[in-house]
């Protein structure tokens, strides 16, 4: 059967190409693997008359969109990718938004105005989020045997290393760097608990206090991206995954060689 596509372009394709931009870059800056951006990106193009090809490296997405009805009318525009996080509450907003596009329940002006007000929404307040990392990491160590002495050097350890990475990338730091200084700070203080015996497994203490630092949706969406085909930025995704795994290495090993912990 062929393809029908609605007859009324509703912006120019320059500003086309710079909503499809914007679209991609805050799902891939939220976290989004490559297939998930590519499906948005159609479903929204579904509902014009213009037809979208992308390119999505770990660095920058490059667009290009073209006029069914006039091919000649081309645009091509590129973005660069400021930083790599989770949002997930980003991710779905902006995914409900291109339903609700496809749906006819909003126009793309509408589009485009709610992913502004997605983009300075209200955030979570930082010292919430250092709180609830801190009880995170301290309820894992209780889930993998410790007791509340271990605990709490787990929850004050992940609060304290959390604080060191969030004040350093704030100014400016290298985030390798901010991520060695982080797991630094983290496993000395739960080292302390090694070094004094105060807990029960303290041990455990040191091993669960740094998995905040643990870079889970990079390295899921490198295995989902690399199943999907999109093997350049699987394998960047992998490699960033990985190299912050290695400072988190560097971080510990650095902390249990100063305070003399040789037993873990």
């Amino acid at each position: 059967m062929e393809n029908v596509w609605p007859k009324d372009k509703g912006m120019s394709a320059t500003k086309f190409a710079d909503l499809i931009l914007e679209v991609s870059t805050i799902l891939l800056e939220s976290g989004a693997h490559c297939e998930r951006i590519n499906r948005n990106v159609q479903r929204i193009a579904e509902t014009t008359c213009y037809k979208v090809e992308m390119l999505l490296t770990f660095t920058a997405v490059s667009v290009t969109v073209t006029d069914r009805e006039n091919p000649e009318n081309t645009v091509t525009g590129n973005r660069r990718v400021r930083h790599h996080g989770a949002h997930f509450g980003v991710l779905t907003n902006t995914s409900l938004l291109t339903w609700d596009l496809f749906e006819n329940k909003i126009s793309l002006d509408e589009l485009e105005n709610c992913l502004n007000e997605i983009k300075v929404a209200p955030k979570h307040p930082v010292w919430l989020i250092r709180v609830f990392i801190g009880v995170a990491c301290g309820c894992l160590c209780l889930l993998a045997g410790g007791d509340w002495v271990d605990g709490a050097f787990a929850f004050i350890a992940s609060l304290m290393g959390l604080t060191v990475r969030q004040e350093m990338v704030k100014k400016g730091f290298n985030l390798m760097v901010a991520v060695v200084s982080s797991a630094f700070m983290t496993t000395t203080i739960s080292g302390m608990n090694v070094l004094f015996g105060c807990g029960l497994s303290p041990d455990i203490s040191v091993a669960t206090a740094v998995l905040f630092l643990i870079p889970g949706v990079p390295l899921i969406n490198c295995i989902i991206d690399l199943l999907e085909g999109y093997i350049p930025t699987g394998i960047a995704r992998g490699a960033f995954g990985g190299f912050i795994l290695l400072c988190i290495a560097i971080g510990m090993f650095m902390s249990m060689s100063l305070i003399g912990i040789n037993n873990f």
